[in-house]
């Protein structure tokens, strides 16, 4: 009468309760902590759970179970000679950290801050803003912190071309 197969519409769909699948992936997940959904997965099959990965990778964004961010790893100061050992500042004016940060104002005028960090007490020395910067300017800031802190023992940059500039480095090598 209806063209449509008695099983279909005799279907009666199971409904299932996941609040114990739920609870033993949260269980797994707070006990291994750095495992994601796929790694829990495996457990719970171990565990004696026959479950598709689809119904986990459900369930893990609804119980909005996510893995904790990683911390980014810390840069090494390497010796002169450039070995592997990490040069950790002991005390004040050991090492200073010096690096430029660009952006932008609202109206798109684009701006650079010299920083000038020490290492030991993690104080930000000196913020410098200008329009540009070369490294005169630099020198000029350097020259200014040197005469208010004192000389450090070792100064960290990266090989921007306002720290490889042979004025600059001319400089640094009259202070040592």
């Amino acid at each position: 009468m209806l063209n449509v197969s008695r099983s279909s519409l005799h279907y009666k769909p199971k409904v299932q309760d996941d609040d114990a699948l739920r609870l033993a992936m949260i269980r797994l997940a707070k006990q291994y902590g750095r495992y994601g959904y796929r790694k829990i997965i495996e457990l719970l099959r171990i565990e004696g759970w026959r479950i598709n990965h689809k119904k986990v990778e459900r369930l893990w964004r609804e119980e909005g179970l996510k893995l904790p961010e990683r911390h980014k790893k810390r840069r090494r100061l390497y010796h002169r000679d450039s070995s592997v050992i990490r040069m950790r500042p002991i005390h004040a004016n050991h090492v200073w950290a010096i690096d430029f940060v660009h952006d932008k104002l609202s109206n798109g005028r684009r701006y650079k801050m010299l920083t000038v960090l020490g290492e030991f007490t993690r104080q930000a020395l000196c913020v410098e803003v200008r329009d540009k910067m070369n490294s005169d300017n630099v020198l000029q800031v350097m020259h200014r912190q040197l005469m208010k802190y004192g000389k450090p023992e070792f100064i960290h940059s990266d090989n921007g071309g306002e720290f490889v500039a042979e004025h600059l480095e001319d400089w640094l090598k009259k202070l040592a």
